[in-house]
């Protein structure tokens, strides 16, 4: 069953703003597998160009980024006016410090996830996030 927004009845949106192609495909086979709509974003800064300009529903966010980082994104992105300020955000990192967490946490990160992380969490992080029944 491919996962619809009841308002319009197109499959939810993920925006992935990551700098690694590999993490980059896996998340985009597992979100497209669930049958989710994914973009792409090589690093903060086109991720807020991409956020800013198209709907989504979810985003998913690397911390090491070049040209902006994942929290550097966030906090600029929440401070917006725009509807893509609201949008739940799921921090994928590997980065596991306790400060990092709070810096997450701090930036806009409504969850956060320490790398790697497996199929099953990645589609089940972004059904709670995007209010998805399964």
């Amino acid at each position: 069953m491919t996962p619809i927004e009841p308002a319009h009845g197109l499959p939810k949106r993920v925006l992935i703003v990551e700098d690694s192609s590999l993490a980059r495909l896996y998340y985009r086979n597992v979100l497209e597998g669930a049958g989710y709509h994914v973009d792409q974003a090589m690093n903060g800064l086109e991720g807020i160009e991409k956020a800013l300009a198209e709907p989504f529903d979810l985003l998913i966010v690397d911390v090491n980024m070049p040209k902006m980082d994942g929290f550097s994104f966030l906090q600029l992105l929440r401070k917006s006016d725009s509807d893509a300020a609201t949008l739940p955000a799921l921090v994928i990192t590997t980065e596991a410090e306790g400060e990092d967490l709070q810096a997450a946490r701090t930036a806009g990160a409504n969850f956060y996830l320490v790398k790697p992380v497996s199929e099953s969490d990645v589609r089940a992080y972004a059904a709670v996030l995007m209010g998805v029944r399964r």
